[in-house]
């Protein structure tokens, strides 16, 4: 198992740089003066989420006649579209795997980039992405579980140290696990007083049993699509479910309102469109007091479903 390190955060930054956009950090005064908060708005990525740090970084370090054999994932959506988007800038074909209970708009978004989309029942992802590597000869870039996809996502709290150095609190969603442990492992190493907090849905909480027993805990694929979070159904492999357990110093889940609330709010005051997967660390700022000091909450994406965002806004 490839623990990653700060160093290899810091080669992912080098390898993707003026291929994804460096985020600004956003102040948002509307927070609580005791922590004032500051969002990280991953949703200004080409393709609407943080995922295409992790996919440019992972394809980048391919050796290019491994590359040209073209590339596969499966993803609830995110990831997809990361992956397809930055096949299509490398040149190479890309075979993207998603469960047919996908956002519409995230299927189209993937497909637009000239990707080949296999749909597939819920919990099939992974045999469906293997035949798929079998059938094309293409190599499969994981949406987490992949010490290269770890780091690229780590880039984000580099970014987040360098423009605030006395962060004291850094919020971030929780579904593979992925994007917490590239994070966490930056901020650790960067400003190691700084506390790392994940969140998920009530509904899709596997993280928060498996770090309260000490090991990996299933929860089944139909509890976890309960949550209208699409993006964090996914449960952490043993890779990431390792980071976790060195880097996050809490988890808070939130409940279903507590999403839509936060979806609403940053729509309202912060005039940014966020999928409530990426709205769960406002979620989890509103609903506990964490430390106090300077907190970042992680945007980590804005493709939601139009009529689903019509609905949150007007409820």
């Amino acid at each position: 198992m490839h623990v990653v390190t700060v160093d290899d955060i810091r080669a992912a930054a080098e390898r993707i740089r003026g291929s994804v956009v460096r985020t600004p950090l956003i102040p948002a005064p509307w927070g609580d003066p005791e922590r004032p908060l500051f969002l990280k708005p991953e949703n200004l990525q080409a393709i609407g989420a943080f995922k295409v740090r992790g996919a440019f970084n992972a394809i980048s370090h391919l050796d290019p006649a491994v590359r040209a054999r073209g590339v596969v994932a499966y993803s609830s959506g995110n990831h997809a579209q990361a992956v397809a988007y930055a096949a299509a800038t490398f040149g190479v074909a890309a075979s993207i795997v998603m469960p047919e209970e996908t956002p519409t708009v995230k299927v189209d978004a993937t497909r637009s980039h000239g990707a080949e989309v296999v749909l597939c029942a819920a919990g099939q992802r992974e045999k469906v992405a293997a035949d798929v590597v079998a059938r094309t000869g293409g190599v499969l870039i994981p949406p987490f579980d992949h010490p290269d996809v770890i780091a690229g996502q780590g880039t984000i709290g580099l970014e987040i140290v360098e423009d605030l150095p006395d962060v004291a609190t850094v919020i971030v969603p929780v579904s593979g696990g992925g994007l917490a442990s590239g994070i966490g492992t930056a901020v650790k190493a960067l400003a190691p007083g700084a506390r790392m907090i994940g969140v998920e849905p009530e509904l899709a909480a596997d993280t928060a049993a498996s770090l309260a027993a000490g090991r990996r805990v299933d929860w089944s694929i139909e509890d976890r699509n309960r949550t209208i979070a699409d993006g964090l159904r996914s449960q952490p492999s043993e890779l990431t479910f390792t980071h976790l357990q060195r880097v996050l110093d809490d988890l808070i889940t939130v409940s279903e309102n507590d999403i839509r609330a936060a979806v609403r709010e940053i729509a309202l005051r912060a005039h940014l469109v966020a999928e409530p997967s990426g709205a769960t660390a406002l979620a989890a700022y509103r609903s506990r007091d964490t430390p106090p000091g300077p907190t970042v909450i992680v945007l980590s994406g804005g493709n939601v479903e139009p009529a689903l965002l019509a609905e949150i806004l007007a409820s």
